[in-house]
């Protein structure tokens, strides 16, 4: 007997959203903010952990626009033009809200930094936008900013959220607090908006950027709204939907759709308190909508895997069965699988373990967004057969960011979507997607030969993805225009799903594929620390990775699984030799950007004497031998 599908997760949500305030009433971002205190002004808007109350608390949309008036009144006597520009620093809170709500509402342009980011690049950023002004959360983080004190001097006003202990930082002139800074207010003052006028500069985001200087993208008023309001169209917001905040509001992902969409809906965002506290505080604010990037969903599989291992056979059987039984269950409800009586079994599965899995997450979850990167299918399969309502869609910067969704209704994991409603796209020459929007960037700040490239002269958008459409309307990427490795036998192959397959084994925390001009494809590799101890133990090789790394039969065994993950590329892409690395790549250490890509030439940089061994004795295309030249 077939059974209708129920609703949850996977229902289509309400085509008419209550109180939804549409780009073209709001105009600019803060007359967004003004028209949401208007219609509910004693609606929760932001989520808080209190950590002298040990609880979560709310501030509602008229607190928040009594702060933004507060903090435009102290930026006022600053004396700032509209267009002069003010950067940030800091971790996702209100006060970050607070400062760029105040700041667009006169006619500032806000320069998000992301806070983790070094100093160098800071520095660049700054003296690159011409700020003013600089705010930012921490001592701590203040102190990480010494080494560019010449420009920090040359600031009108460096602002400092928490006080700091002791004597000021090394370096630098002190910062002013921003508690003195705001002052009392006699009175609570409305926050005004002096834009009115959507197509006014709103910001300058950086590009992380992976080679080369950050170059700033400039997104308007209407870009980010106009943006923010196509997502609704394909995954509308709800009022009483709650966001958990922990993408970094520099990401230009997260600040469209974790805070200027969640203004238009009427939504409560709440902020994670911190990475490492993030399991905690999805189980205690139970979020309905999340915003993340793929690399979320690998650690979570990642600790499913570990506990799997150690699990009875019985165990294991089960929760394979419940992932495969629901992904058919999945598949039929999208209505790409006709029914079978097998699926009978697939409610009671689930909640023995597909429930558990989404309690991981909070377990009210009704739809939660990956971007940034690429989403191996089949781990997007994984999630969707445990019930986790997952979606992946594809964007950039430069689009103010997003360029594709998948609807709940039609989710392909293998795809990026469909085009948003009002976006265009097209594929260019080399199978170059190309994108034309209300949300596609002016250009680049004082870059006109970069915008020149970016742009065409009829407002076409060269992302430098490679894509293809089917009949369906879903978007596929291939490949990146850039990344193509070019072997020395003239072959080539895209080097981002190279790496994005090679890192489906589970023992590959991350991996970087060389092969430019050299007679084979090498990788360097970093293993899961907790996934490296377990196959010692199995292979008898030394526990400690400091000297397993050494042992020749590691090699030979990480070639033997990478090279099995490539089974659906030519003949020519395998992997010859592999070197590991012991400590993982990181923002901090340089070697990845803010957004969590691998900054591949200072990768390849700091590991040159690995490279050269792997090489040793080998000649490249132009015949030197590679250990005599600088790794690529």
């Amino acid at each position: 007997m077939q059974i209708p599908p129920f609703p949850w997760p996977f229902a289509r949500p309400p085509a008419v959203v209550p109180d939804l305030i549409p780009a073209a009433v709001a105009k600019t971002l803060a007359g967004l903010l003004i028209e949401r205190v208007r219609r509910t002004p004693e609606q929760p808007a932001y989520g808080y952990f209190d950590p002298a109350r040990g609880s979560w608390r709310t501030s509602s949309w008229r607190e928040t626009a009594e702060a933004v008036g507060r903090w435009q009144q102290a930026l006022r006597r600053e004396g700032l033009a509209p267009g002069e520009r003010i950067a940030l620093q800091m971790d996702n809170r209100r006060e970050w809200v607070h400062c760029d709500l105040a700041a667009l509402g006169l006619g500032l342009v806000v320069v998000p930094l992301y806070a983790q980011d070094r100093a160098e690049n800071v520095a660049h950023i700054l003296k690159d936008s011409g700020a003013r002004l600089l705010l930012v959360d921490t001592p701590g983080r203040l102190r990480q900013l010494a080494p560019i004190a010449p420009v920090l001097d040359s600031l009108q006003r460096l602002l400092l959220l928490q006080p700091q202990v002791g004597s000021s930082s090394p370096g630098h002139r002190p910062a002013t607090l921003v508690a003195d800074w705001l002052g009392t207010p006699e009175a609570p003052a409305a926050p005004v908006d002096l834009v009115r006028e959507g197509e006014a500069l709103a910001t300058l985001v950086y590009t992380s950027g992976t080679t080369g200087r950050p170059k700033g993208v400039q997104l308007s008023h209407r870009n980010l709204l106009w943006n923010a309001e196509a997502v609704m169209q394909v995954i509308p917001g709800l009022p009483n939907d709650r966001f958990l905040s922990f993408l970094p509001l520099s990401h230009a992902l997260e600040r469209t759709g974790g805070y200027y969409l969640p203004m238009m809906a009427g939504a409560c965002v709440y902020y994670a308190r911190s990475v490492t506290q993030l399991a905690q505080d999805l189980s205690l604010v139970r979020p309905t909508i999340l915003i993340a990037v793929p690399r979320i969903f690998e650690r979570l599989q990642s600790r499913l895997r570990d506990q799997l291992a150690t699990a009875s056979a019985g165990r294991q059987a089960l929760f394979r069965l419940a992932a495969r039984l629901g992904y058919r269950q999945y598949e039929w409800r999208q209505g790409r699988r006709a029914w079978s009586p097998e699926l009978l079994l697939a409610p009671l599965l689930d909640r023995q373990v597909g429930a558990r899995v989404r309690a991981r997450l909070g377990g009210a979850l009704r739809v939660a967004v990956t971007g940034g990167a690429p989403m191996d299918a089949n781990m997007a399969r994984l999630f969707l057969g445990l019930g986790l309502p997952l979606v992946q869609g594809y964007g950039l910067t430069e689009a103010s960011p997003v360029v594709t969704l998948n609807p709940l209704e039609d989710n392909r994991p293998d795809s990026i979507g469909r085009p948003l409603p009002g976006v265009e796209i097209r594929i260019g020459p080399e199978d170059e997607l190309q994108v034309r929007s209300p949300g596609v960037t002016r250009g680049y700040w004082r870059q006109a030969e970069a915008s020149a490239a970016l742009l065409d002269p009829d407002g076409w958008l060269r992302t430098g993805d490679q894509a293809r459409l089917d009949a369906a309307g879903h978007v596929f990427l291939s490949g990146r225009l850039k990344d193509l490795i070019v072997l020395a036998n003239g072959e080539k192959l895209p080097l981002a799903d190279l790496e994005l397959t090679l890192a489906r084994d589970e023992l590959i925390a991350q991996v970087l594929v060389v092969g430019e001009r050299r007679p084979f494809l090498a990788a360097l590799a970093v293993l899961e620390p907790d996934a490296y101890p377990r196959l010692a133990r199995q292979e008898g090789l030394d526990p400690d990775l400091a000297a397993g790394r050494a042992d020749p039969r590691l090699e030979k065994l990480l070639l033997r699984r990478l090279n099995a993950q490539l089974h659906g590329f030519p003949g020519y892409a395998k992997i010859r030799r592999v070197a590991v690395v012991e400590d993982p790549w990181s923002i901090e250490q340089g070697t990845m950007t803010p957004t969590m890509k691998l900054r591949r030439a200072r990768i390849l940089e700091r590991h040159a004497p690995e490279l050269q061994r792997l090489y040793a004795g080998h000649q490249s295309r132009d015949g030197d031998t590679t250990a005599t030249r600088r790794a690529r």
